[in-house]
């Protein structure tokens, strides 16, 4: 299993390849990707390697990803204690969704709080904020997609470097359902038919 620092290696080389490649593809004219597409994708990618890695699952220990959330590293320390290290959050669709929940969830608590603190706080609705900074008009499916899918590549690359395939969650599951049916077959009582 390699470190974090080769993980983000790894991660780094390949973001330069998947770049250079959109790059090649839309001079030649077979992509069209705007440049807001472009810049979701990247910065969900990089906050994919170096924010939100599968290691923070070990985040009860000293691991880069966390590091790298500086001061607000402990707001990690949770994730670690409920997910098990190579267990669910090291799965290849559920594992990167772990991650993204838990900090919506530090997000709605944060949120949470200043509003007990500050109980007039009026949060600005959509379409007032898009009225007054333009640009939050590309929060949509155009800009979601490029963030979901350079997050999920920059979770797929740590995953592939682990060696963990894609039916690793599948597997381990069929593995537990086989342990749990073998513990109820031992625990069973045995009938046993009386002779006449």
């Amino acid at each position: 299993m390699p470190s974090g620092r080769v993980h983000n290696l790894i991660n780094t080389a390949a973001y330069s390849l998947i770049a250079g490649s959109v790059l090649w593809g839309v001079r030649s004219g077979l992509l069209a990707i705007t440049p807001a597409q472009a810049a979701s994708f990247t910065v969900a990618y990089m906050a994919g390697t170096f924010l939100l890695s599968p290691d923070l699952d070990l985040s009860d220990r000293a691991v880069d990803s966390k590091r790298n959330w500086g001061f607000l590293g402990f707001l990690w320390v949770p994730y670690g204690l409920v997910f098990s290290h190579r267990g669910l959050s090291h799965t290849w669709i559920v594992g990167p969704l772990t991650r993204l929940i838990y900090m919506l969830l530090i997000v709605a608590a944060l949120c949470g709080l200043v509003l007990l603190v500050y109980p007039q706080w009026q949060w600005p609705t959509l379409p007032a904020l898009r009225a007054r900074v333009p640009s939050v008009q590309v929060l949509g499916f155009k800009f979601l997609l490029p963030a979901l899918l350079g997050y999920y590549v920059s979770q797929w690359l740590h995953l592939i470097a682990d060696g963990v395939r894609p039916d690793h969650g599948l597997r381990r599951s069929q593995q537990k359902l086989q342990q749990v049916r073998q513990q109820l077959n031992k625990t069973k009582p045995k009938h046993r038919r009386k002779k006449a």
